[in-house]
């Protein structure tokens, strides 16, 4: 039987009502708590909690992403919400209009930011691709 059995996602914000209107209003998560130190979502099934931080440095990576079935449908859903999607112009990386990057395996991934920097992304992977 595994240990670790369900996982949380966790980012930081120094301001919880811009992270509340991003999270909850542009994503869609549903609230579940907030206390002095953090916001917990509903993530469609795992829990994102945005801890409340007087400061901090966003990392240099993406923290959090969501496996989508068509991610040229999640960008052009979550771009009417609002959502900008990175454009990184890098020669090895070409990216479409939408901002999608396709991997040379097949899958896909595309990046957006939170209102901290924190850097999100959406993308589908290649069932070929994928341990069975």
């Amino acid at each position: 039987m595994p240990v670790l059995t369900k996982m949380i996602g966790f980012v930081a914000t120094t301001n919880a009502e811009n992270a509340k209107k991003f999270y909850g209003g542009i994503l869609g998560f549903r609230l579940m708590s907030e206390d002095q130190y953090a916001l917990a979502y509903d993530a469609n099934g795992t829990m994102l909690r945005v801890t409340k931080a007087q400061q901090f440095t966003p990392a240099r990576g993406t923290v959090v992403g969501w496996d989508v079935d068509d991610i040229h449908a999640a960008v052009r859903e979550l771009t009417a919400r609002g959502v900008m999607f990175e454009q990184f112009n890098l020669p090895f990386m070409k990216q479409d209009e939408l901002g999608v990057w396709s991997a040379p395996n097949g899958d896909q991934v595309a990046w957006f930011k939170d209102p901290d920097g924190n850097t999100l992304s959406v993308s589908h992977h290649n069932p070929a691709n994928l341990a069975r």
